[in-house]
């Protein structure tokens, strides 16, 4: 078969994060003119400059921190750690620019041009550039094209009441710029930016308070993976994470924020040095001028696409946070190349059933595939299995044996339908996870399938093996 090809034809990506720049290098390896336009003067996007790699990097200090304190019990003891935080913003500032200058590198080896610019469109064939400001003008004011993709990404969400022009008022963006290591940090939001921040801020020192409006934590997450995360936070944020709780109101002092708090057990109004607002994300769809195309958007800015990337304009596609939910890099990457190979004719469309999250705290939350709430909420009969980490010879020799390992399968063809971890290093786990999902594996393929020992992947067999029979290390009585 004939290689799909784009040779002479003009594709515009608006924006250059995870999901823009994967499908400007796509197109531009399958012979198409690309151009990217960027509002930002690097490459990277949120991931790569204020999201993902920044906080990980960052979470990889906090987490040798608390290992030097949880080793004591093992006869080692350290003193405490003397913290030099302009180096600590260097090493994340240099891990940030490494990737980047490799993100420009392969962009310039693809000769694909690269337009510092915020853009919108005149109508569906054409974009308005417009300087961003404290940046080079574009060369042109306008820039016509045969293709374009909306790789826009999304934004942190700061209520209304909450934006009192104090830099002391941070989200996620001003959080990773780790100004100082506030005494006293209030963080509004339970979900996995406002933990993660959270568990760096404690790592360094700061007293951390968590309030979330809803009934739990990680509300996307099966409770019972959940648990064993919650204890371990509880510890760690000293001020204490208080559910089912209000900010009813922020006032900047020059003590600080002043909180008013509407909850059981929680002190009503409290004074913080800072604030980190972590309440969600919203698509970054306005003023794009998509009313002058026939591009649609749903109720919540979301740009609307069918399982190919495509709109309802056939010149333009929209790839990651901006079309739709889950917002997670790799899905928007994934997107990507679903859309290039969309527009080359190609088979190709959204059919993944596996998508991959992982919370980054200390013990990690890994899922994908269906879940035991999904399933209960669909009235889905499922079985699940657990494998305890406290049976793991890997997990003991670690002191890590909160963990627990647990599978979905279908009752009557033993297939995998979901996969749930939560402990250390589950982010790399859910790998195997994923394509046991997605490759349609039963019970059977995973637990004859030799897991090296000792090591933490061998829960997923055993998780597999309780299914079939009994589980090596672990013992359930018949009923």
């Amino acid at each position: 078969m004939e290689e799909a090809s784009g040779v002479g034809k003009h594709l515009v990506v608006i924006g250059g994060g995870p999901g823009g720049y994967p499908a400007a290098f796509h197109a531009a390896d399958h012979g198409y003119r690309v151009t990217i336009v960027n509002a930002e003067a690097k490459l990277g996007g949120v991931c790569l400059h204020r999201g993902c790699i920044p906080s990980k990097a960052l979470l990889h200090l906090a987490k040798l921190i608390t290992e030097t304190k949880e080793v004591e019990h093992a006869g080692l003891k350290f003193g405490a750690p003397t913290i030099d935080l302009a180096a600590v913003r260097n090493f994340k500032n240099s891990v940030i620019d490494k990737l980047a200058d490799g993100v420009t590198q392969l962009n310039k080896v693809r000769k694909i041009e690269s337009i510092t610019a915020r853009a919108s469109f005149l109508n569906s064939k054409t974009l308005k550039l417009h300087q961003v400001p404290g940046l080079p003008a574009p060369p042109s004011d306008t820039l016509t094209f045969d293709h374009a993709i909306i790789a826009t990404g999304s934004s942190p969400i700061v209520p209304p009441p909450f934006q009192l022009g104090d830099s002391r008022i941070m989200d996620s963006t001003g959080a990773l710029e780790l100004a100082d290591i506030p005494k006293k940090l209030l963080v509004i939001g339970g979900g996995y930016i406002g933990l993660e921040m959270g568990s760096v801020y404690a790592a360094l020192g700061s007293e951390v308070t968590v309030v979330e409006l809803l009934s739990g934590i990680l509300m996307g997450a099966d409770r019972d993976l959940v648990r064993p995360l919650q204890k371990r936070l509880q510890a760690l944020f000293t001020g204490g994470i208080f559910l089912n709780t209000k900010v009813e109101s922020l006032k900047a002092t020059p003590q600080g924020i002043v909180a008013k708090l509407a909850g059981e057990g929680v002190t009503p109004e409290q004074t913080f040095d800072r604030v980190l607002v972590s309440v969600g994300r919203r698509p970054n769809s306005r003023d794009l001028g998509l009313e002058n195309t026939k591009v649609e958007l749903d109720a919540k800015g979301f740009v609307k696409i069918d399982k190919k990337q495509r709109t309802n304009d056939p010149t333009i596609s929209a790839i990651g946070d901006v079309a739709g939910e889950p917002g997670l890099a790799h899905k928007a990457t994934r997107e990507a190349k679903i859309a290039i190979e969309a527009l080359l004719g190609l088979p190709a469309e959204f059919d993944n059933i596996a998508i991959p999250a992982v919370v980054f705290t200390d013990p990690e939350v890994a899922w994908c595939g269906l879940t035991e709430m999904q399933a209960q909420a669909e009235n889905r009969e499922v079985v699940v299995t657990r494998f305890p980490w406290a049976a793991s010879g890997r997990a003991q020799s670690l002191a890590r044996t909160e963990g627990i390992t647990k599978i979905l399968f279908d009752p009557k063809t033993e297939r995998v339908l979901g996969v749930g971890i939560v402990g250390a290093g589950a982010g790399e786990l859910i790998a195997e996870g994923v394509v046991a999902v997605e490759t349609a594996m039963v019970a059977r393929d995973l637990a004859d399938s030799i897991h090296a020992h000792p090591t933490l992947s061998e829960t997923l067999m055993e998780a597999a093996e309780s299914l079939i029979g009994q589980a090596t290390h672990m013992y359930r009585p018949k009923k």
